[in-house]
């Protein structure tokens, strides 16, 4: 028999943060593809466009109209999916049906008042204004005390249900803790319980010495992908002092983030000469006032391609129904990653 390999044969592996399994499939990256194929042109975009709401001085919906911003640019979600006194009630029946009311509020953040432009693109003083934006929004909605958790993301790209190509962002604070982060908030104080030691600062001291699956990095953070990926070329951006949310970094520490943004998706846009769809968001600790010493400050990048900007796979089938499933193994995808110029080429 010969030996098992992680680079040639099947094999799950364990994600600790959410306590769930991925299959992966590295021979299956040999198999011809015979599914959709789609044309990929390079989008280019005026600096300014009279249609786009999101553009200075442009009307949005209810005959809105946005100032004539010059920098960043934050206001609430015309079609918020969570809004701000929403009456306290719940509905129940036994143990079966249990719905609870969830105030909160949405709001979008412009990054920038070009619209051709993507955090990729942007000058790195611009994307550390953008980290600033962030810690002042997470700061200020956070300390409202009906407000439990902020999350911070930007959806890039129509195939990622982004409906508008102006560089910006999305806020949506919510009572609860969604889903996803209360799964990892869990995870990390449980490992910290059980170790005494911080689950996400032990993640990166292994990765910084296999060296396998890192991206790049400067002297605040580190960007890989992780061992668990699901997504073909996922990507988390870890810091590497333990902080638990973007309000416990320095000076330095924001514009490290802000270079390293700028570095990563430089790299994905690189990676097939398109502006590279992805969902990328923030992962910090609640805001509900109670203690996370577990919490450690990480960012998620989700982008949808399989192989290439013309193939497109979503998961379907037995990634529904049984398991997630990637074939490109998180080794292969940091090293193509690696190997690109941090210089823009699209």
């Amino acid at each position: 028999m010969p030996e098992f390999s992680l680079a040639e044969h099947p094999h799950r592996r364990y994600n600790p943060l959410t306590k769930q399994w991925i299959l992966v499939s590295p021979h299956r990256t040999k198999r011809p593809w015979l599914g959709q194929v789609e044309t990929a042109p390079v989008e280019r975009r005026p600096t300014y466009d009279p249609m786009c709401y999101l553009c200075p001085g442009n009307e949005r919906a209810g005959g809105v109209r946005n100032p004539p911003y010059r920098g960043t640019f934050v206001f609430d979600n015309d079609f918020a999916a969570l809004l701000p006194g929403v009456p306290a009630g719940e509905y129940r029946h036994g143990d079966l049906l249990w719905a609870r009311a969830e105030p909160g509020l949405c709001r979008v953040v412009c990054f920038s008042p070009d619209h051709s432009l993507t955090l990729a693109a942007m000058e790195i003083g611009d994307v550390r204004r953008v980290v600033d934006v962030w810690t002042e929004q997470y700061a200020e909605i956070g300390a409202r005390p009906e407000i439990g958790y902020v999350q911070i993301f930007e959806n890039k790209g129509a195939i990622m249900g982004s409906s508008n190509p102006h560089p910006h962002g999305q806020i949506w604070a919510s009572a609860s803790v969604p889903q996803e982060p209360a799964v990892e908030g869990a995870a990390q104080a449980e490992y910290l319980a059980r170790h005494g030691r911080c689950l996400l600062c032990d993640y990166l001291a292994v990765e910084a010495d296999a060296r396998e699956r890192i991206i790049c990095e400067n002297e605040g953070f580190v960007a890989l992908v992780p061992f668990w990926a699901t997504w073909p070329f996922e990507a988390m951006i870890l810091g590497r002092r333990h902080a638990a949310s973007l309000l416990d970094l320095t000076d330095d520490e924001r514009t490290a983030l802000a270079d390293i943004l700028k570095r990563l998706t430089t790299r994905y846009d690189n990676l097939f000469q398109v502006s590279f769809p992805y969902t990328m968001g923030i992962h910090q600790q609640p805001t509900d006032g109670a203690p996370y010493p577990a919490w450690h400050l990480h960012l998620h990048a989700y982008p949808p391609l399989l192989r290439s900007a013309t193939v497109k796979k979503f998961m379907v089938g037995y990634e529904m129904l049984a398991n997630p499933q990637r074939d490109l193994t998180p080794e292969a995808a940091a090293a193509r990653l690696a190997a690109l110029s941090e210089e823009r080429q699209v």
